[in-house]
């Protein structure tokens, strides 16, 4: 596979389950591991000034929480036997995404667990510095559940734009070595500005020169939210991975309006692969 360096952000707290599923990760593709433990710096309030014991107390208890993360985590990799390198920072909210970015770029690929997802301002700033930013594809995985390497059959969202042909290609050893590929899409539009006349058959054949099995699922909405018709869809299916691409609106307009990106990034049945 071409992921040869694999990029993984951890928080300061409970992060033993989303390491060792980056280890996991790593020892089966046989890359080195990069490990990014990061914090967020809490600010002052208004009530704090001049700034008190509490809040300075809280900082040491932050600090001391990231170095005791990062060792588990260096304690772990040493344990398993994989190359990796480890770095520590506790950062304000506002270069936490450059922090991220930086090391992105050299990375094929973005890893973060459910600690991580459940850390809105943490997950924004990974999101920012490696998706957006430094364009490098993320990976979502849940606490548990098999290698996201072994992979049988995966849902790829579509909806014909550009995001989503990024995702597909970014995924593509992914979904090379799968049995099956779904290209999913909901409420297809037939026009010649949308989807086509023949909605994902384009896709299809595109995928299929590579050797991947193809199968296309027109779903209607009836209603609902699309990221709700792709969770239920990967459950009926069997779907290892959702791969989609990131973000068809502004990341604004996603974050105070909600979104299928965002749905997904904070909560999904089932790995996701994002790209953009």
């Amino acid at each position: 596979m071409l992921y040869k360096t694999i990029l993984t952000v951890i928080g300061n707290r409970e992060q033993e389950a989303d390491i060792n599923r980056a280890i996991e990760l790593a020892s089966h593709l046989g890359a080195h591991l990069s490990v990014l433990a990061i914090d967020l710096a809490i600010s002052p309030t208004v009530g704090d000034y001049p700034v008190g014991a509490v809040w300075l107390d809280q900082r040491v208890d932050d600090v001391k929480a990231l170095h005791e993360a990062a060792d588990k985590a260096q304690a772990a990799c040493n344990l398993a036997g994989i190359t990796y390198d480890l770095e520590r920072f506790y950062t304000e909210r506002a270069f936490a995404a450059d922090i991220v970015f930086q090391r992105a770029l050299y990375a094929d690929l973005v890893v973060v667990g459910e600690k991580t997802r459940a850390n809105s301002q943490l997950l924004n700033a990974v999101v920012d510095g490696a998706v957006f930013d430094a364009q490098r594809p993320l990976l979502l995985l849940p606490a548990s559940g098999e290698p996201a390497v072994k992979v049988k059959t995966v849902l790829l969202a579509w909806n014909s734009r550009a995001e989503a042909g990024r995702a597909a290609r970014e995924a593509m050893d992914l979904l090379t070595n799968a049995e099956s590929v779904h290209v999913v899409m909901v409420d297809p539009d037939a026009t010649y500005n949308a989807n086509g006349g023949e909605p994902g058959a384009d896709v299809a054949t595109f995928l299929a020169r590579h050797g991947v099995s193809v199968t296309i699922d027109q779903l209607p909405s009836g209603g609902r939210a699309v990221e709700e018709i792709l969770k239920s869809h990967a459950l009926e299916i069997g779907a290892d991975m959702i791969v989609m691409g990131a973000y068809g609106h502004s990341r604004l307009r996603e974050r105070v309006f909600g979104g299928v990106t965002q749905a997904l990034l904070e909560k999904s049945p089932v790995p996701v692969f994002i790209a953009r």
